[in-house]
């Protein structure tokens, strides 16, 4: 038996309680942690705007250290792109799009992008970015990036055509202009028009701003 000081038997002493940052569990780092801390910056891009919302705002939201925000994401210009990429998932769009080559892009990219908006889990996000990109220079010049370099860019600049940097300009003004005012401003007819009859009359002017030579 043995005695400390006099005060009685004791156990195994426990370990001294550290301070700083949080332990490293299961909860807090790994994909989930990923995936929770965008979830949490869509939403708060949503609900508080591009200038109200913070990297300690989202890591709050996500149950998180604010360090890991900035280890996954950087600053907030980039988890603001991620939430972007998210809902347009360009490492999977742009192959699909670019199957069959020139014939039918058009239509193809119409379809995808109007298909990204009609969907409720996608359109709602895209909505708080969109209105965020109205207010916000910062979030104007993510947006503007993003559609230009990482989506419509690639697809005109792997069809070989003259001038790829334009098109993909020319391409994405007509289809952030639908977008505005379809689902922001919601303009009639517009707002309330077939899907289908929108990629029907939108896809010839696309094809004809990224393939026709």
């Amino acid at each position: 038996m043995t005695t400390d000081g006099g005060s009685g038997t004791h156990g195994p002493a426990e370990p001294p309680k550290r301070r700083g940052r949080p332990a490293r569990t299961a909860g807090t780092t790994g994909p989930g942690a990923r995936e929770r801390i965008l979830e949490a910056a869509r939403t708060e891009f949503a609900e508080r705007g591009y200038d109200k919302t913070s990297i300690r705002g989202i890591a709050k939201k996500a149950a998180v250290d604010a360090a890991l925000v900035h280890h996954y994401f950087g600053t907030k210009d980039e988890v603001f792109a991620a939430a972007i990429e998210v809902s347009f998932e360009p490492a999977l769009v742009i192959p699909a799009v670019l199957t069959g080559g020139t014939d039918g892009l058009g239509e193809r990219l119409a379809r995808y992008f109007i298909g990204v908006w009609e969907n409720p889990a996608t359109r709602a996000p895209l909505l708080a970015i969109v209105r965020s990109a109205l207010t916000h220079e910062a979030a104007a010049k993510v947006l503007r990036g993003f559609v230009l370099r990482r989506l419509l860019e690639r697809v005109a600049e792997a069809l070989d055509v003259p001038d790829p940097t334009f098109r993909a300009e020319l391409a994405a003004s007509h289809m952030i202009g639908i977008a505005m005012l379809r689902y922001v401003i919601k303009a009639e007819p517009l707002a309330s028009a077939d899907p289908e009859k929108i990629v029907a009359m939108v896809a010839p002017t696309l094809q004809r701003y990224l393939a026709q030579a």
